[in-house]
Formats: structure tokens, sequence, C-alpha cells
């Protein structure tokens, strides 16, 4: 590094450390207690490499409600159900909008997804296009089938290598969410033949995936001390526009393909890509206009949100039950009941496997696909249990911490499903957002949009996995010691993938059939 560079950043970081004693003085209102910060950075070093599990260390210090100074940044944090509800429910209005980021920039298209657009008429359209073409009960109904027809395709897969090398199941399970996700927004399947087994494609497109997720939950310097921005001295910002470039080819090339071609006229319904171009010219029935880059970056929040937070939470539902034999048996032992052995499960047997149901939520409990929530912002200034919140600040709610809150939930880091059943400590919350003791896809205005496919997909794909396969550790390995650690990003994905070898339980003919 250069003198004259070195003279540049000492003075720059001078000049900053006096604009931030200048600016911090002594606050005329009481903030949330914190950590004291360091000059410049602020409460950032403390954040270390898995943030959600730092905050949550830190609340037991200074309470649910924290107060850090991240940079320039006012960053309140929640940690409890009661505090959660302050904000998400009570206050919902006014913490409804993002905080300028890197990651909306330069990944979601300069905030023109709907994920981080901001608070207004512009997102409300977004999210009625996808309550009404996606997400609502008769769209969920509609594609029950494409879901069943994947979820066949990944059994055929699994027996296929069945008695052979063990298989990377997240990939397999990525595979799935995201041609079945294909097959509805894009009218076809994204990876080939659907067995995604060893196809560089599918291994590329879940890196892409989850290189985004965990850029886009990295804490950026330049988020928090702007002036700082331009330098990107992590690096954060230049992979996040390679990463975005290789996303931005794989979208275009779908968009040009589609407008050109169509779908490939594999489904009997509508897409929803055909559906938004047929709309971009008069999308809000008054002569709106949704463009390219519009319809680009909602097509990026579904294929990133929408497959590998799925995939993931089904991972890690298998390696708790492959760790507790006892409740594997017990699942079977209900499937076997309701569904017997001459079929896969299907959407419609869902709502009879309470055991299944109680599985899901506490693997969604125990392992929220976001683990902190995506940062919220403070129009104006409010109030929250006698403290004082300021307009602008950030608001995370870190939703793994209040998930294994030991006031709330015995045994807390224990995998125990039953606690969700009647005469279990917890068995009328649901996973929806309206019990705050759980709340893995958020709540309020901002609750994840695609939240009922998320659940619905995650509970097939769950109960077929342990109706139709036992499962085995490669190298007679014991499920005592299975890793189960995790490895952060936006999203919770494990830090070693779950190799696994499959066994089936059901008649070969049965997992090859096309669960039509």
């Amino acid at each position: 590094m250069s003198t004259l560079t070195l003279i540049f950043i000492s003075s720059l970081l001078a000049f900053l450390l006096y604009s931030i004693l200048k600016k911090s003085g002594n606050p005329s209102k009481t903030l949330p207690p914190g950590p004291k910060p360091w000059p410049i950075v602020g409460n950032l070093p403390h954040l270390g490499t898995k943030p959600h599990h730092s905050l949550a260390a830190m609340a037991k210090t200074y309470g649910p409600l924290m107060h850090l100074r991240l940079g320039f940044v006012h960053v309140v944090v929640a940690a409890s159900a009661s505090v959660a509800a302050q904000f998400l429910k009570t206050h919902d209005a006014n913490f409804s909008s993002r905080p300028p980021n890197s990651g909306a920039k330069h990944i979601a298209y300069n905030y023109q997804d709907l994920v981080f657009a901001p608070y207004g008429p512009r997102w409300r359209l977004l999210r009625k296009i996808c309550s009404i073409h996606l997400f609502s009960a008769k769209a969920l109904d509609d594609f029950h089938l494409v879901r069943q027809e994947e979820v066949g395709t990944l059994t055929r897969a699994l027996l296929a290598s069945a008695g052979k090398t063990p298989v990377n199941l997240g990939q397999l399970l990525n595979v799935c969410t995201t041609n079945a996700l294909g097959r509805v927004m894009l009218g076809r399947r994204v990876f080939g033949d659907g067995s995604g087994g060893g196809d560089p494609k599918a291994d590329e497109f879940k890196s892409m995936v989850v290189e985004l997720m965990v850029l886009a939950g990295v804490f950026n310097l330049g988020d928090f001390i702007p002036i700082l921005d331009w330098l990107d001295l992590q690096g954060v910002a230049e992979k996040m526009k390679k990463r975005h470039a290789r996303f931005d080819a794989f979208l275009n090339t779908i968009l040009e393909e589609h407008k050109i071609n169509g779908s490939s006229g594999m489904e009997k319904h509508v897409d929803l890509l055909s559906t938004l171009i047929s709309l971009k010219d008069n999308v809000d029935g008054e002569g709106g206009t949704l463009s390219d880059t519009e319809i680009k970056a909602l097509l990026l929040d579904l294929f990133t949100a929408g497959t590998d937070t799925s995939s993931s939470t089904v991972e890690w539902a298998i390696a708790e039950l492959i760790r507790n034999p006892k409740l594997l048996a017990q699942a079977q032992q209900e499937l076997d009941a309701v569904i017997g052995s001459n079929r896969l499960v299907t959407d419609a047997d869902l709502p009879k496997l309470t055991f299944i149901q109680a599985i899901v939520k506490e693997a969604f409990r125990l392992h929220p696909s976001t683990p902190l929530s995506l940062p919220r912002m403070a129009t104006e200034n409010c109030e929250i249990n006698g403290y004082f919140i300021p307009k602008g600040s950030t608001l995370l709610v870190n939703v793994w911490a209040i998930a294994r809150d030991p006031d709330i939930w015995a045994d807390p880091l224990e995998f125990r499903p039953e606690r969700f059943l009647p005469g279990g400590e917890k068995p009328n919350v649901d996973i929806k957002g309206n019990d705050f003791e759980v709340i893995p896809f958020g709540a309020g205005r901002r609750i994840c949009a695609g939240m009922s496919l998320g659940v619905r997909m995650v509970q097939l794909l769950t109960a077929t996995l342990i109706h139709a396969f036992d499962w085995d550790l490669p190298n007679g390995q014991g499920a005592e010691k299975l890793n189960m650690e995790e490895a952060y990003g936006l999203t919770l994905q494990r830090a070693s993938p779950l190799m696994v070898h499959p066994k089936p339980r059901l008649a070969p003919y049965i997992l090859n059939l096309n669960n039509s």
C-alpha cells in the first residue's frame, strides 16, 4: 500500500471518528441497552462469523431488546417472542420498509424485486401478482400434480442410487424443489430429467444460490459506513456483482427463450412467466407497466428464496430423524397406517399426518431457514418497552434465538416434535406468523410471500422420504457423530452436506411410478 493511500485512509478514518463523536453525544432519550461500540466500526466486530449465535449470547447480558451501533447505523435486535410481537405486530406499519443495503443494490436489481423493494404501491403490486398466480390456495391446488411428479422423480433417483455410493441428499432435494418451481414459473424443468445425479448444471445452480445467500448475509462495512462503500474493503460488492452477472445471464436466457417459444408445452396450466409477459403493458388493469428487469428480479427472488430454503429444511429434518431413530420409527408407523405400502404420499394426505406436521414444525423451530430476519427499517421514531427507537433504525429479529428461548421452550436444544402434539407444551402454536414463539417465515406485512408453498413442499418431501426409505450414514458412521454444525448465510445451511445411503422401504415398482 502506497504512502499516499495510507495518508488518505488515515485522514478519512480521523474524519469519520470526529463525525461519530460529534453525532453520538448524549442522547436525550434512552436507547435500549447493548454492548459498548468500538470507534468507527461500532459493534460490527461483536457479530462474529455466526451473528445469530453472537446476538443470542449478547441478549443473555443485555436483554431481549438490544441496541447496537454498526458504523453510523442504529440497529435494534429483538430476541424474544414478546419483543418481536411489539415490532412486527403492534408497530408493523412503522417497520415495513427495508434499509439501504448492498445485497439489494447489487444482487436484487437495485431494489426492483419483491423481497427488498421499498414498502409502497410497487411492492404491493408485485406481492399481489405472486399471491394470486403462485401462492393462492387455488394455485397451490392447481400445481399439486407438478409437486408430486417431481417428488416421484426424486424417489426414482434415490432408488437408482440404493446400494451404491452415498448420495448428497441436499443436492437432490434442491434439484427437486428447483424443478417443481421451474415448471410452475417457466412451464419446464430447470435440470433435464430431474434426477440431478452428477449434473454439473445442478451443482452450479445450487452453488450460485448458496453463494448469493452467503453474500447477502454478510454485514458489509459499506452499508454501515457509507463513505467507505466505494472502497469495498471486504470485496463483498465485487463478489455480489459477479454472482449477479451469472444469475442475470441465466435469467436473460430464460426470458428471451420464453418470449420466442413460450413454455415447452409440458404443463396444462399457464406458467407464471407467461402470465407476467402478458401483463407487462397492463399489469394493474390501468395501463401500468412491468419491466423486464422487474420480471427478472421477481424470478430471482423465487428461485433463491423458494428452492434452497425448502431443501435445506428437509435436509435438517432427515438429519435429526437419523439421530433419533425412535422418532423416525414413530413417523413411519403413522405413514404406514395412513398411506399403506402401495403408493406414495400425496398432498391430500398431509392434513391427516399429525406427527409429520409436528416434525416439520420442529425442524422449522430448531433450524429456521432464515436465522436472522431480513432487515427492516423504522420510518418514524417510536417507543418499544419504554425505550426510544430512532427513525432510520434497522431492525433485526433473531428468529433462531427466539425459537431456542429456554423461558418458552422446554429442552430447547432437543429435537422433540411431540411438543406440538395434543398434550405437548405448544400444541396450538403455528409457524405462519401468528405465534411469535416460532416465526421461521417472519410476521406482519413483510412475512414471506411463499410461506404456504414452502410449508406444503417441506411436508410433502419430508413425509415421502420417511415413508419410502430408511437411511444409513456412509462408512458405518454412528448417528451420534453426525455433524450438525451450521454454516451461516442469509439462509441456514449445514456446514457439511448430509451424505446418506437410502434403503427402500416400499416395492421398487411403487418408487418407480410417475406419482401423478
